[in-house]
């Protein structure tokens, strides 16, 4: 019986890490879900197979992947010749466009948002509030869209990292 249910636990442990990645992909919380994952197999486990060392620098990286994705909005419009405030609006519309973006289409619409409410947040404010032309307000908001992609990309090879250390059993 006790094989079975190890069984069992390890199919809903890579179940969990499967969605977190997935969740990953689409610009949602997916290394908090692979943490929790690990934390349940843990708990499960007795802490057999992954210590508390694991658990924190499972935890580190989950916040790093956070922060990281947040700022490479702001990163991209900067590279692309926003300013200071430029950064600040695609961070807000990040936030903004992927609460608005998530309802419409679910999973999806939360990066399809993110993207649009960044691209939108630096046009906007670089077109109203700075007074550059549309083509120059629009190549910031490519830039700060640009950045939010890359910013999930960057935090699905924290998930991918996360995934690595389990295998591991650090």
């Amino acid at each position: 019986m006790s094989i079975v249910l190890a069984t069992v636990g390890w199919i809903f442990f890579g179940l969990g890490i499967a969605a977190g990645l997935l969740l990953d992909l689409v610009g949602l919380f997916g290394n908090w879900v692979i943490l929790a994952t690990a934390l349940t197999a843990g708990v499960f486990s007795g802490f057999h197979h992954f210590g508390i060392w694991t658990m924190l620098s499972l935890t580190a990286l989950a916040l790093l992947g956070e922060v990281l994705e947040m700022l490479a909005a702001g990163y991209g419009a900067r590279k692309f010749g926003g300013g200071k405030g430029a950064i600040f609006a695609s961070l807000v519309g990040c936030i903004v466009g992927a609460i608005v973006g998530t309802p419409w289409f679910p999973v999806v619409g939360t990066l399809m948002g993110a993207c649009a409410g960044a691209f939108g947040g630096a046009a906007i404010y670089e077109l109203l509030i700075v007074g550059k032309s549309a083509g120059a307000s629009i190549q910031t908001g490519v830039g700060a869209a640009l950045g939010r992609i890359g910013g999930v990309i960057v935090k699905l090879v924290i998930g991918l990292a996360m995934l690595g250390m389990l295998t591991l059993g650090y």
